[in-house]
């Protein structure tokens, strides 16, 4: 209706569900993107993923993924020279994903509802434990699924002076608290086209407030019930 189009950055959500539908299946966007860095919720090691159900747009993403080059004769600007022949039809990239990430990534995909199920069973388990706490949680609205790629805490306003004493007491006590995400208009690089502290103030509040706590599928009752009691003891 506007004649925009629509690329979803899904990278934290693989698994998860919006309005019913999986996210990724197109419905809400023309192209959405997928990570499977280490840390995301399945891996390849390294790489990502793009989804469309535009054959166009796959057509141009397959050519730019492989140096714009192509070897079907119905795409090429004249016959083929032999068996071995192939023409760089636009200015590409080297983004192929190695055949050993791609195994690594079927085998990883084979258990992403399991994942998700586990993630969901411990964020659960945290809401519950702090429910009744000074923390402020983060869950998903209506009919959503999230992935749960992170677990994320907000700190009581009145403690956010108290953020980085208490991310540092909770490493040293062998857990590894950490913040997600540092505004991007506060990098050096977006500082220098102009952007300042105080353009975004909302993102800036919650950037001195947001506590990730671990979250992973192998995460065991034991070690989550040591996380609970130790952010309890420190935020009061």
């Amino acid at each position: 209706h506007y004649g925009f189009s629509i690329i979803e950055d899904a990278s934290h959500a693989v698994g998860g569900k919006y309005q019913g539908k999986a996210i990724g299946c197109g419905q809400f966007s023309d192209i959405s993107v997928f990570s499977f860095h280490p840390v995301k919720i399945i891996t390849s090691a390294e790489g990502g993923m793009a989804l469309t159900n535009n054959a166009e747009l796959a057509d141009k993403l397959r050519l730019l993924r492989s140096h714009g080059i192509v070897s079907d004769q119905k795409r090429m600007t004249e016959a083929s020279h032999g068996p071995w022949y192939y023409q760089q039809i636009a200015l590409g990239f080297n983004y192929r994903m190695t055949e050993l990430q791609a195994a690594l990534g079927l085998s990883q995909l084979n258990r992403l509802d399991e994942f998700v199920y586990k993630r969901n069973t411990l964020a659960k388990k945290y809401d519950d434990a702090f429910a009744d706490s000074s923390l402020s949680l983060l869950r998903p609205h209506g009919d959503n699924v999230s992935a749960y790629h992170l677990y994320i805490v907000l700190l009581a306003e009145h403690d956010a002076k108290n953020h980085k004493s208490i991310i540092e007491q909770l490493r040293a006590k062998d857990i590894c608290a950490h913040v997600h995400y540092i505004p991007i208009h506060l990098q050096p690089y977006y500082q220098e086209l102009g952007f300042n502290p105080g353009d975004f103030p909302v993102a800036e509040q919650y950037y001195q407030r947001a506590i990730s706590l671990p979250l992973f599928p192998n995460l065991s009752e034991q070690e989550q019930h040591y996380i609970i009691n130790t952010v309890k003891s420190l935020i009061g």
